[in-house]
């Protein structure tokens, strides 16, 4: 089965065909970063606009690129949710229709679970069952996931998301946007031994994770402080150590809880170089495999989206014409 995977759930235009026998056929995405930068944060109005714009032009492009027609395509996957309901309803629109005009079937994909699957385009590909960490600029969660369809949401953030508190904590630093990877090039010529921040809800049993009261703790110190470059790559290093430390913590505890060999990174914050190495000592101390998508697939895009679609529409699930988007989809009401 060949599928066609549209992801437009926030700010990135993510498109791909996926093969069931011959894997990613080809990928293609556009980013929103310069639009959105002269506001600091991401516009959903612009966002859903430049959807628009952007991803009829880039799925001819995809199938030019990767030599194939309308008629070579079996399904289409798009988004349905969590994420901005404008930008979601012109991937679901869009995707829809073409199935509709190709007559192929047609699935709305839930985004974390592209995210949570998104590893297995690599290879080695991990196998069920494996504890994954989420960890986006929308969610943080660690999910026990006994095969497809069947996850267990073991915790998660009660508030920011670690990518959040990543964005808002940048913003504070003066930092441009996206925050997270400025934050983290900040942080690697910072100090780590000036400033100690506290690890969030590990001293309490449980796997939930809360991140608003470090940013608070970061905007105290940082009002404290003389404001120049170096206070700056202090506070930025001690920021992103108390936020990794805190994600291992809860990993080794959520590891021992299940007794799971296999660790599954996924999303934008898996990216970060400095949580890599720390996940790498952890399974090194605990025996345990740990997993990531490469960092392209970590971020926003199609290729976990036609992968997921993939696995669900050659089961025979799939959606009559009618389509719609869900902005908060709880992961445990999939199947």
């Amino acid at each position: 089965m060949r599928v066609l995977g549209i992801e437009t759930s926030c700010d990135e235009t993510g498109v791909a065909v996926y093969d069931s026998a011959q894997g990613l056929l080809g990928h293609a995405l556009s980013s929103q970063i310069d639009l959105h930068a002269q506001y600091g944060g991401v516009v959903p109005e612009l966002a859903s606009r430049d959807h628009v714009r952007k991803l009829i032009p880039l799925i001819k492009t995809l199938l030019e690129e990767s030599h194939l027609k309308p008629n070579d395509i079996n399904g289409v996957a798009y988004t349905a949710g969590p994420g901005l309901i404008g930008a979601l309803l012109v991937g679901a629109a869009v995707g829809r229709s073409l199935a509709w005009a190709w007559q192929v079937p047609a699935l709305g994909v839930h985004h974390m679970e592209g995210h949570l699957l998104a590893a297995q385009l690599e290879q080695p590909a991990p196998t069920f069952p494996f504890l994954a960490l989420l960890v986006s600029g929308g969610h943080t969660q660690l999910v026990q996931v006994a095969a497809v369809g069947q996850y267990t949401v073991l915790g998660e953030s009660v508030d920011d998301a670690a990518g959040e508190a990543f964005d808002k904590t940048a913003k504070l630093l003066g930092l441009g946007y996206p925050g997270g990877p400025a934050l983290a090039r900040l942080a690697e010529h910072g100090n780590p031994n000036t400033f100690n921040f506290p690890r969030p809800m590990t001293q309490r049993p449980g796997l939930d994770f809360s991140f608003s009261g470090l940013k608070t703790c970061v905007l105290t110190t940082w009002r404290k402080q003389d404001h120049n470059e170096q206070t700056r790559a202090d506070i930025a290093r001690a920021f992103e150590d108390a936020v990794i430390d805190t994600l291992a913590i809860k990993c080794r505890r959520a590891l021992r809880q299940t007794g799971l060999k296999s660790l599954v990174v996924a999303g934008g914050v898996g990216a970060n170089q400095r949580l890599r190495t720390c996940l790498a000592q952890l399974a090194d101390d605990e025996g345990v495999a740990v997993y990531y998508p490469r960092p392209i697939f970590c971020t926003d895009n199609g290729a976990m989206i036609a992968y997921a679609g993939t696995l669900r529409l050659a089961v025979g699930q799939s959606e009559p014409l009618a389509f719609g988007a869900r902005p908060r989809w709880p992961m445990n009401e999939l199947n």
